[in-house]
């Protein structure tokens, strides 16, 4: 009876280790297959995911208990063509925009990516590293089915051994082809990289569904802000909801903006000077002289404190509205703010509902702060930027994510005509305020294809503003954008 028991263990043994062979051989060979595919089967995973967490704020956890850490999909064995050092050039939307796209190219390429470096130099003089305002491992894990990314390159490849990579901007722009047929034999010849400039590097248009796809799994879920910056953004909004729904109105009114623009409207002659020596002390401002009405009457200046409140006022927003100002110290500070608060007593920015303990760390970090405003400007009810920077762009592309919450794109051009004939006397406040109504009737965004302007890519729509490839789930999008919102496409 015994022998006879044993026998039927180790037969029900023999047969779990056969059933874990064969189950093992499946899953190997389903990686291969998902290689060969291209990644077919992690895309559609992907898009299922974007569908399930859209970009919402991450939920605080119940009865004190975390959530469950993250599952990430195995890490994709390759062989790496060579190492690519990316230093990010502008603010932080603007290299945000970039890492998404290095982390495409490095893709395509098969490369190993370094974690990117991130600007010092500009403006803003901001000492951040990447780790200091992003999830560095997050970014990592999440996407090691993708591509390997390393925090630094091996030691043989260091300048302390005498190896000195190849420093180059890559064209602006540039499809697959540019990258598989310019830049692939680079690395093969050199095998360390470095680009220099990274801003607007990777076309808007015309690349494969997947790249463009990798485009926004990048933007929606790997980059992610540290935990500190997350913790103080969760806190601005729990603050503001709890007063009731907020506009989030983007004030472009900063010193940088003005100097890099030319718009002085509104400055006092002192003011246009000291803007006007900022301008030509950066020698990357090409432009240096400019006629600031001109600009204005062309829609090229973001608009200005005064003229936003009214625009506000026009567009339906009563004194209960509450406004949070995402933005740096506006250039005038509160003596350009009187109108706009005088309009909107509950005008609030997160100087004057934070304390300034809590923003201590953050202090002469700019990119930080700006993070803070981006967190705020994506969960607002309402989203109104007044200049289309990057910033706007990268913040309308999150809530077009974001099931297309609300947002206003002003019609800049329109509206100082408008403005200037009601200061002028020639339009009442009625007709004023029906004119700025009716330009942007269809002005709210809403679910539309990118506008494609062949061999002009800088005046065509930005890939990060309207990212309408990861918006639904089939390769034919026409049932939710619309027949009648295909590409407009202008020789």
């Amino acid at each position: 009876m015994e022998v006879r028991s044993e026998g039927i263990r180790l037969r029900f043994w023999f047969v779990r280790l056969c059933s874990s062979i064969v189950l093992w051989i499946c899953l190997v060979q389903l990686v291969t297959v998902t290689e060969l595919w291209h990644s077919h089967l992690i895309s559609g995973i992907t898009s299922g995911i974007y569908n399930i967490a859209q970009i919402q704020l991450p939920k605080q956890p119940e009865n004190g208990v975390d959530h469950l850490p993250p599952v990430f999909l195995p890490p994709r064995n390759y062989t790496s063509n060579g190492f690519l050092r990316v230093s990010c050039n502008g603010g932080l939307n603007q290299m945000r925009a970039a890492i998404c796209d290095m982390v495409t190219i490095a893709r395509l390429l098969n490369l190993t990516l370094v974690v990117p470096e991130l600007d010092k130099t500009s403006f803003w003089a901001d000492p951040s590293n990447f780790e200091d305002i992003f999830d560095v491992k997050h970014f990592i894990d999440s996407l090691r089915d993708q591509v390997r990314i390393v925090k630094r390159v091996p030691k043989k490849f260091s300048s302390k051994y005498g190896y000195t990579s190849l420093e180059m901007p890559p064209v602006s722009w540039s499809n697959e082809k540019y990258y598989l047929e310019q830049i692939l034999p680079v690395f093969r010849k050199h095998k360390v990289l470095h680009f220099n400039k990274t801003d607007t590097r990777l076309a808007n248009n015309g690349l494969p569904l997947d790249l463009q796809k990798l485009r926004c799994r990048v933007n929606y879920q790997a980059i992610k802000f540290t935990p500190q910056i997350e913790n103080l953004g969760r806190r601005l909004i729990q603050m503001l909801h709890e007063k009731g729904p907020f506009v989030a109105l983007h004030l472009r009114y900063e010193m940088d903006m003005l100097a890099f623009s030319g718009c002085t409207q509104g400055c006092t002659d002192k003011e246009a000077e000291e803007l006007k020596r900022m301008r030509y002390a950066f020698p990357w401002w090409r432009e240096k002289e400019i006629v600031s009405d001109e600009r204005r009457s062309q829609g090229l200046c973001p608009l200005t404190p005064e003229e936003a409140a009214l625009v506000l006022q026009a567009l339906g927003f009563g004194r209960e509205t509450q406004i949070y100002i995402a933005a740096g110290e506006i250039y005038g500070g509160e003596r350009r703010l009187a109108q706009l608060r005088a309009a909107f007593p509950k005008l609030v920015k997160k100087e004057t509902l934070l304390d300034r303990d809590d923003l201590q760390y953050f202090q002469n970090h700019s990119s930080q702060m700006a993070a803070l405003d981006f967190m705020v400007s994506v969960a607002s009810n309402t989203f109104i930027p007044t200049y289309d920077g990057n910033m706007a762009r990268l913040v309308e592309g999150h809530r077009r994510y974001s099931n297309f919450r609300k947002t206003i794109l002003l019609d800049r051009k329109k509206l100082v005509e408008l403005v200037d004939m009601h200061q002028n006397g020639t339009l009442k406040w009625n007709e004023f305020a029906d004119g700025v109504k009716q330009v942007h009737e269809k002005r709210t965004v809403r679910p539309t294809r990118r506008t494609v302007i062949l061999d002009r890519p800088k005046e065509e729509d930005y890939f990060y503003a309207n990212p309408h490839e990861c918006l639904c789930e089939e390769t034919n999008c026409d049932d939710f954008l619309g027949h009648h919102n295909t590409s407009s496409q202008v020789a």
